[in-house]
């Protein structure tokens, strides 16, 4: 592999452009015209410019990415995460092109990245996925199948993509009849199919996911889990490596799930296997699989010492994994806190602009992921997230404290951030003494925090 086209943008850019420098790979960037002067575009071999700032006509194009990695006689795309990431017909657009695609084959991104599919596989090895439905495509058949689980409360999905969309939690036939044509509408828009499903609502969970990689000589490997019970509205705030507070028997349990499952879908490369722990019970479901690298795979990094993207790389060009599952040991804790310009004090409300003041943490365990810099933009069309700052210590306090330490030293001018809201999080006793679920942050956390800032 001699050059990478890298069909994404932001802090996810960056780290690609650092894997393919560390494998000796030219990287080649795709940019839209509001990123031409990104750093990642300042850190690639070259970019190519790909169209207007629109993600609709620059990175959710499949036919200007293809033709763009062409254009620069790149031998492979890395599609990151959102935008294209699991789109198949980014892969078979690949293939037909004699380009490399740094993910799972269609098929297997086809069985894994819808839901339904992928809980008939789950169903299939033994792995528990809970009371759910198949696909529902109206609002009277949604209305049959609430009756028939008859499980209140429910919750209505989207079969196709991720990140809370379409997401709505159901107490009553009311609320089916209510909320079914905004869940799939929403599903619609976000993913291009407005599939839902219902599946049983967990009050009190927490959101574990394992990491697995998998080459294509049949080795197939867990880097351990990932907590992710720290969101709002579906929405990750904060992401911590391993689960602690869990019965070691339940987590040998979900990893073996994730491994299983990835061998049943015939999967290769990077992924993430999701599942619900249900605190009251002790027990576990799963939710689904991501077909991609994960934003928050830098925790399991600094746990594990492995880089996930360099093994995406050498994965692609047929090479074995680097490692064996007998090799892997998760060494202390990480924690990763999502930095976004977000106005958290007004229901974390997105704000763009340009970034007057930027220095960034250092020290022993700190590592940041970020596309900022002095006088970067930050635009309106994507995402509000624009760095990732991760701690690594011995013990979860430990990391805490860091985090804590090195949060106070991110300077951040020009637009307001969730800076101030992460500082408080890692002041918090709950947070600090006992495993949060869910729903704490919206339910026990914000609440009181809103107060105290008013």
């Amino acid at each position: 592999m001699r050059r990478v086209l890298i069909a994404n943008r932001g802090e996810i850019a960056v780290r690609i452009v650092r894997a393919c420098f560390d494998e000796g790979i030219e990287s080649v960037l795709a940019v839209s015209d509001c990123d031409r002067d990104s750093l990642a575009a300042q850190l690639a071999d070259r970019i190519v410019v790909i169209g207007p700032s629109s993600a609709s006509d620059s990175y959710l194009s499949v036919d200007r990415i293809v033709a763009a990695a062409l254009f620069a006689d790149c031998d492979a795309i890395h599609p990151g995460y959102g935008f294209l990431s699991e789109r198949t017909d980014l892969v078979e657009a690949c293939a037909e092109n004699g380009v490399t695609f740094i993910g799972p084959p269609a098929e297997v991104m086809r069985r894994s990245g819808d839901k339904l599919t992928a809980r008939r596989t789950a169903d299939e090895l033994g792995i528990p996925t809970g009371s759910g439905t198949a696909g529902l495509l109206t609002v009277e058949d949604a209305l049959a199948a609430a009756d028939e689980l008859n499980d209140y409360p429910l919750l209505l999905k989207a079969s196709a993509g991720g990140g809370g969309r379409g997401m709505t939690v159901i107490r009553s036939r009311e609320d089916v009849q209510q909320h079914f044509s905004r869940s799939s509408n929403e599903a619609e828009r976000a993913f291009g199919d407005g599939t839902i499903y219902l599946e049983r609502y967990v009050e009190f969970a927490r959101h574990v996911e394992v990491q697995i990689m998998a080459d294509t000589h049949g080795n197939v490997c867990h880097l351990g889990e990932r907590d992710c019970s720290t969101q709002r509205r579906y929405q990750k705030l904060v992401e911590e490596a391993p689960a602690v507070g869990l019965p070691q028997d339940l987590l040998e349990r979900v990893r073996n799930a994730a491994v299983d499952l990835a061998k049943g879908l015939g999967y290769v490369g990077a992924g993430t296997v999701e599942f619900l722990v249900d605190t009251e019970r002790d027990d576990f479901v799963f939710l689904e699989v991501n077909a991609r690298v994960q934003v928050e795979h830098p925790v399991t990094e600094m746990v594990t010492g492995i880089d996930i993207v360099r093994e995406q790389l050498r994965v692609a060009q047929g090479l074995p994994l680097s490692f064996t599952q007998d090799s892997v040991t998760l060494g202390g804790h990480a924690i990763e806190c999502r930095i976004n310009a977000e106005d958290a004090r007004n229901n974390f409300l997105p704000r763009p602009g340009r970034i007057d003041h930027w220095v960034a943490p250092q020290g022993a365990g700190i590592r940041v992921d970020t596309y900022a810099f002095p006088g970067a933009a930050i635009p309106p069309y994507y995402d509000s997230m624009i760095a990732k700052l991760i701690v690594h210590a011995d013990t979860r306090q430990d990391a805490i404290d860091l985090m804590a330490r090195a949060l106070k030293k991110l300077r951040i001018e020009g637009v307001p951030t969730t800076v101030s809201l992460h500082s408080a999080l890692m002041a918090d006793k709950a947070f600090q003494h006992s495993p949060v679920t869910t729903k704490w942050l919206e339910n026990e956390f914000l609440p009181t925090w809103e107060e105290q800032i008013s």
